[in-house]
């Protein structure tokens, strides 16, 4: 679909990127047959070795796993809404709060997203961000989600969360990703300082130039758990190559989604920093008491994905009373009505069903929720109606 290329050119895989269809896929999944192993061995909720069968065993036998609750770890992605008619620097203040609030409710990570000249995103720099959060907090991992390679001298971006992972152990992640962050072709080219888009080889060079440098220039003690950021299969499969674990951007492209992680898994490369593939999704979540009263909160980035559609990067962030007020056209609800279906929409009992679905398909190790609705409250409500309905307390 057209929104999600446009949206790989903020966090995405830049160029190269192709539609998969994993439809085939989806169908053996639930017909219980494994793309990744062969036919499911799972049966009844009990794996033949005679332990509890995992979600996505459950999802391959074909038993019931909608009314179960996630047992995974769960995370959140910060992207920094900036709301009409409000200042940088109201937007700054509320993610500050997010992250008190994010790890008072139990949330493993808090990852930053990279954005440039976007009116409804703000550009603030992950690692700022990070570090500011990492001062307000004391136990909740943060990062980037992610930190756009293209944009940044290896050697910085090392000494960068390098220093983080010293001041902070144990709590700093070093998300990687690939596209510019904006669609303003100038913006992009002045990030690169006049260079043009990355190619695939220069990308990988600079994802193993900054874990290179990470080990043997600023190891300064402990190290930021890295991650490489994906949205196809070509960075699955980079993420493979290079034995790191990979943050799918199942809220951008799902349709890659198994596909990419088939590839992922089949391809794995153990390294120093990941001995077992590891997979962790991202997922579109609004969550609300009522269904109404979630299509009303994802109306304001409706509105944004439809500029999308046509184009247009400069749409603002509009208030749920602005959006409900748009006219789409027939085209823009067919793409935004394909993309809510693959993501999490609704009251508690629905987000809880498609969450634990896209587990048991996706066999994730881990969720990260993105939650882009207008006011701070709206959308803190949305994570602790998930925390509270959707994930098994530890």
């Amino acid at each position: 679909m057209a929104v999600q290329k446009r949206l790989c050119l903020l966090y995405g895989e830049a160029e190269g990127v192709r539609r998969e269809k994993p439809n085939v896929l989806l169908r053996q999944m639930r017909c219980g047959l494994d793309p990744l192993s062969g036919p499911g061995a799972a049966s009844r909720g009990r794996h033949s070795g005679d332990r509890p069968c995992t979600q996505r065993e459950l999802a391959l036998s074909g038993d019931s796993y909608t009314d179960r609750m996630i047992t995974i770890p769960i995370g959140a992605l910060e992207v920094a809404m900036v709301q009409s008619g409000a200042r940088a620097a109201d937007t700054l203040r509320d993610t500050a709060e997010f992250a008190r609030r994010i790890e008072d409710l139990g949330y493993l990570r808090l990852w930053y997203a990279e954005h440039h000249h976007s009116p409804a995103i703000g550009a603030f720099p992950p690692v700022v961000l990070t570090a500011h959060a990492a001062a307000l907090t004391s136990s909740i991992r943060l990062g980037s989600g992610g930190v756009l390679a293209p944009n940044h001298a290896p050697i910085m971006l090392a000494e960068q969360f390098g220093t983080l992972a010293a001041l902070h152990p144990g709590r700093i992640d070093l998300g990687i990703g690939r596209g510019p962050g904006t669609f303003d072709e100038p913006t992009a080219r002045a990030l690169r300082r006049g260079a043009g888009p990355t190619t695939d080889d220069e990308y990988r060079d600079d994802v193993s130039a900054t874990l290179r440098f990470l080990v043997d220039e600023v190891a300064l003690g402990p190290l930021p758990e890295p991650w490489l950021l994906a949205s196809s299969t070509a960075g699955a499969a980079l993420a493979a190559e290079l034995g790191l674990p990979v943050a799918f951007a199942h809220h951008i492209r799902p349709d890659n989604t198994l596909a990419a992680l088939d590839h992922y898994r089949a391809q794995f490369a153990p390294s120093r920093w990941c001995a077992h593939p590891r997979v962790l999704i991202c997922v579109e979540t609004v969550c609300a008491e009522t269904q109404q009263e979630a299509a009303r909160l994802a109306g304001p980035m409706d509105v944004v994905k439809a500029g999308l559609l046509k184009g247009r990067g400069d749409i603002p962030f509009p208030t749920p009373e602005e959006a409900a007020g748009h006219s789409f056209t027939g085209e823009e609800e067919r793409g935004l009505t394909s993309f809510r279906a693959q993501q999490a929409h609704g009251s508690p009992d629905t987000v809880t069903k498609q969450l634990t679905e896209l587990v048991g398909v996706t066999g994730a190790d881990e969720l990260m929720l993105v939650t882009p609705v207008y006011a701070l409250a709206d959308r803190l409500k949305s994570y602790e109606l998930v925390k509270r309905h959707a994930v098994q307390a530890v």
